[in-house]
């Protein structure tokens, strides 16, 4: 292949990442806009709403595993293709819901549609078409999708003041149907070997050869088990922050529209972590990134409880956004750095499966304990905690030098 031929890999990038931004503003962002307009009409407490944001939770983690082994044999077009259509009508149906049974099973379809459609398999792909600049592609995913809480919170959030939520659900449905649906179904391929080339666009005797562990010795490997505790305690911060986010802003004071702003400026400030993150992977550890990247989860949630004044949510916005858009990169680049690219699905899958399986109790856990205490300030304390503890545990997963 001549090296001024433009690489598919390229648009494959590109189009997952507009995807990854449409599918995560609508199916993860926008569900904490919805709270208080459904508690309004339907009359549910917190603890009832939260309670279905953890069960999506729930189901995309137990299908995570099988879901990683799919795509790492078959490809994720199909996948992701029928995914992103029945997550378009899922959202019609939640439009519709006035039993809050019916509205649990949509939100178990949702979860459903997150394990076959977000990062876990965008990045399976991505490390199956990029050696030497996966993290590039990766980051380029990751840059734009990082966008999604700045785009579709504010927009969701508009859509719920300007008409009834069920229709701004219905909007939100048709943009899923008409934009993720279309990318994953037309640009998606298996593997660059389906169109004659190598990854990077490499011919095949230039290609590097990149060696694998297989699942067994990943889940055998006391590396594995160290990352995936920290960054399930790191997820149950981001977890239990996107579910709350809205309604615990507002209830310390802030206004519809500031509140907007500020959940808006944690997807700007994504985008920051992200490009701080990256070039700096070539001068320290992963782990010792996301351990300053966790401490940024701390750092945020405390600014809530210790600054006075409108500074406090800038800060929070700063500190978190930066964290949660450098700790998805940081997840990514572990996984595939440790243990290759040939397994990432399932690897990753496994994974997923152990953080999506405690972090459900965030999203409830943070609702009941408002529920009892009226506020959400001991939510806010064990959610630093948490990210906390994490910075700690990933240190453990850093290579131990060889005497």
């Amino acid at each position: 292949m001549k090296a001024s031929q433009f690489y598919y890999g390229w648009t494959i990038a590109w189009a997952l990442a507009i995807t990854q931004t449409v599918g995560f503003g609508i199916l993860f962002y926008s569900f904490s806009v919805f709270i208080k307009p459904m508690e309004a009409e339907l009359g549910w407490t917190r603890a009832q709403t939260s309670g279905a944001y953890s069960v999506a939770l729930l189901l995309s983690g137990l299908i995570a595993l099988p879901i990683g082994r799919w795509v790492d044999k078959r490809g994720a077009r199909l996948l992701m293709t029928v995914g992103s259509s029945l997550g378009a009508l899922l959202v019609l149906a939640w439009s519709f819901v006035t039993d809050i049974r019916v509205f649990y099973l949509i939100q178990a379809g949702i979860g459903m549609v997150m394990a076959a459609t977000f990062y876990e398999v965008a990045f399976t792909v991505v490390a199956v078409w990029f050696r030497k600049h996966r993290k590039t592609a990766m980051l380029i995913v990751t840059l734009v999708a990082g966008l999604a809480s700045t785009i579709f919170i504010p927009l969701s959030s508009y859509l719920v003041e300007t008409m009834p939520w069920r229709m701004a659900l219905r909007v939100l449905a048709a943009v899923l149907l008409f934009v993720a649906v279309p990318l994953h179904a037309l640009v998606l391929r298996r593997n660059p070997q389906m169109l004659g080339l190598e990854p990077d666009g490499q011919s095949q005797k230039d290609a590097p050869i990149e060696t694998s562990q297989s699942v067994r010795e990943a889940l055998h490997s006391s590396h594995f088990w160290w990352i995936a505790f920290a960054f399930t305690l790191d997820r149950i911060t981001i977890i239990g922050v996107a579910a709350h986010s809205v309604p615990m802003l507002l209830e310390k004071g802030y206004s519809p529209a500031t509140v907007a702003a500020a959940t808006g400026a944690i997807g700007i400030m994504q985008l920051a972590g992200r490009l701080f993150f990256t070039p700096n992977t070539a001068r320290f550890s992963l782990a010792s990134l996301s351990a300053v990247t966790f401490a940024f989860h701390t750092l945020g949630l405390l600014m809530l409880l210790f600054v006075p004044g409108i500074l406090s949510i800038w800060l929070f916005a700063g500190f978190h956004g930066m964290a949660n858009g450098a700790s998805t990169l940081a997840r990514a680049g572990i996984i595939a750095d440790t243990f290759g690219p040939a397994n990432y699905g399932s690897i990753s899958g496994s994974m997923a499966t152990i953080i999506a399986l405690v972090q459900t109790v965030a999203p409830l856990g943070a609702g009941v304990l408002h529920d009892r205490s009226g506020n959400y300030t001991l939510v806010i304390w064990l959610l630093a905690l948490s990210s906390g503890l994490a910075a700690l545990t990933v240190l453990q997963a850093r290579p131990k030098p060889r005497l």
